[in-house]
């Protein structure tokens, strides 16, 4: 099923999953490359954003949408086409399919079939983001997005406190004060980075703990581009690990108002918390008085 002009030879048929560039095109690789050049079919998340990384490289490949809308649709006829002798690449708009898309499904569905499933593999946002975060990277656990509602957000990072690893979360600019206000009220005063623009022009990796993000980023607005945050494990105190417990919430919230009134009023750190937490503000307020006057 000859796509374009070159004469190199078709890829066998099957699955070829992709991983293109995060922001800067040299990091493609060269057998990227080929897959794309030899696919009968790219399949991708927007043939908008795939079309421009494909113009860059002179590759003609047809596109055919894959993505969160139509997938079920979707899926069954890649299948097909693949069941028929395609050799079908899989790309997301950004960085290695499977990562927050639905293209694990895709996979599953080609094995099943007995098809021939493989990777070109490249970059990676989070994993990116981990290796500048300056945070422990032997362990580590990759959450994707967390819930967009309030309530929702905030029973997830409930949950993930517990969990004894390195955390990567992907997040919108937009929500991204909000969720490190959410994460400092439940984790405590973490070591974590949040990672911006990575491989861009603009690349930035601010570190500090989650209060200090959160106080940064609820003065400073939301950045621009998308953002990767990375938390470090959670450390434990001797107590704690007599009684096989983690640091108790309500220390994590004094430590989280002690941040915040660094740069902020007492009052308006509290009512930032609590809009944030659910928390009452009165008990905030009183908290972070109490540390001042033993601070004193």
């Amino acid at each position: 099923m000859p796509h374009s002009e070159t004469t190199q030879p078709q890829l066998d048929p099957g699955l070829y999953i992709v991983a293109t560039p995060i922001g800067n095109l040299g990091d493609i690789s060269a057998r990227a490359l080929e897959m794309l050049q030899q696919a009968n079919f790219i399949a991708c998340e927007d043939t908008r954003t795939t079309g421009k990384l494909l113009k860059s490289f002179a590759i003609s490949t047809k596109m055919t949408p894959y993505h969160d809308h139509n997938a079920a649709r979707a899926r069954p006829n890649l299948i097909d086409l693949m069941q028929n002798g395609a050799a079908v690449a899989l790309v997301s708009d950004a960085g290695t399919p499977l990562i927050s898309d639905p293209g694990y499904k895709l996979v599953r569905d080609a094995v099943a079939a007995g098809l021939t499933v493989t990777t070109a593999p490249g970059p990676s946002a989070a994993l990116a983001a981990l290796t500048l975060a300056g945070v422990p990277s032997d362990r580590f656990t990759f959450l994707g997005f967390l819930p967009v509602k309030v309530g929702a957000r905030r029973a997830a990072v409930a949950e993930i406190s517990s969990i004894g690893t390195s955390l990567i979360i992907y997040e919108s600019p937009r929500r991204l004060a909000a969720t490190l206000t959410d994460l400092a009220a439940a984790l405590g005063e973490r070591p974590a980075a949040v990672a911006r623009e990575l491989t861009k022009l603009y690349e930035e990796v601010r570190r500090g703990s989650l209060g200090e993000l959160a106080a940064h980023y609820h003065e400073a607005g939301p950045p621009k581009g998308e953002t990767v945050i990375v938390i470090g494990p959670p450390a434990t105190d001797s107590s704690a690990i007599k009684n096989g417990m983690e640091t108790p919430a309500g220390s994590a919230m004094a430590q989280l108002m002690d941040t915040l009134t660094q740069t902020l009023s007492v009052r308006d750190a509290a009512d930032l918390v609590a809009a944030a937490t659910g928390v009452n503000r009165r008990d905030l307020y009183q908290i972070a008085i109490k540390a001042r006057r033993e601070d004193q």
